[in-house]
């Protein structure tokens, strides 16, 4: 017979107790679903894949808009698709939540020497550095090795620079980065203007945009989040350029960049105004 469960939905902070109650109660529906509803049943770790890549990027997008109770149904559906390869996992008999669970138990105390340990580290920067040395330890033969290959190149490009800050292969000053940026840029524009080889375009491009998200990282901005921002409000304003072109009954091929720019300009300064 299916259970009924009493959901809490009050904005409350619960206690250990409840949070135990409350992961316990969905282990249990995870396994009634998985043994009740055909879809759950049909899913495996490739199925579930490319929609736990979509929730992740809801929870980005939530945190983004700073919205907090976004963020907390976000988390939720992660957590069910953490618990959802667990029982997969269970049922191929080579590992279940527990596992799960103690692996990242165990990692964290191996890995916060300075907390678990006789390590002494009074700043996130000692932490980091710790961190990254304590990997090499563990077997890792490069520090790069640790970025995911599948990850999208803008945020590879900064995992990359901050696994290389972590053993000491940085720049100094934020000045020298934007140098390197100015120099990269200058490298493109002669490309551009002289040779205007496609393939040599493309890697200069590639080490413009490599030093950007380096000067980023330098001046404590993360670049995916920067341009994710510029993205919505380029779609705030398109959109509002769309809407007004529509009401006056005109079409965006048949408008100048003139007209089109007055719609433009209103949809910044509704923003400046919210």
């Amino acid at each position: 017979m299916r259970q009924n469960y009493r959901l809490n939905t009050a904005n409350i902070m619960t206690t250990i107790e409840e949070k135990i109650e409350a992961f316990k109660q969905l282990l249990t529906i995870m396994d009634e679903l998985r043994d009740q509803c055909p879809w759950d049943r049909e899913q495996t770790f490739e199925s579930l894949r490319h929609l736990t890549i979509e929730e992740t990027y809801e929870l980005s997008e939530s945190i983004l808009d700073k919205d907090i109770d976004g963020i907390k149904k976000e988390l939720g559906d992660l957590m069910l698709h953490l618990v959802f390869y667990a029982k997969i996992g269970t049922e191929k008999n080579r590992f279940d939540i527990g596992d799960v669970l103690n692996y990242i138990n165990n990692k964290l105390v191996y890995r916060h020497p300075h907390i678990y340990g006789d390590v002494e580290a009074n700043d996130a920067k000692t932490v980091k550095d710790n961190w990254e040395k304590i990997k090499l330890k563990e077997g890792r033969k490069s520090v790069l090795s640790g970025v995911p290959v599948s990850l999208p190149p803008l945020v590879k490009a900064y995992r990359i620079q901050e696994k290389a800050k972590g053993v000491g292969f940085d720049w100094e000053k934020p000045e020298q980065v934007w140098d390197k940026v100015v120099e990269e840029m200058n490298e493109l524009k002669k490309e551009v203007e002289e040779d205007n080889d496609h393939e040599k375009m493309e890697n200069e491009l590639g080490d413009l945009l490599f030093a950007l998200v380096n000067y980023a990282r330098f001046i404590g901005v993360n670049p995916e989040d920067a341009l994710e921002r510029t993205n919505k409000k380029f779609i705030h304003r398109f959109q509002h350029l769309e809407n007004k072109a529509s009401e006056s009954g005109r079409s965006l091929k048949n408008m100048t960049l003139d007209e089109m720019d007055v719609f433009w300009e209103e949809a910044k300064k509704i923003e400046n105004i919210g």
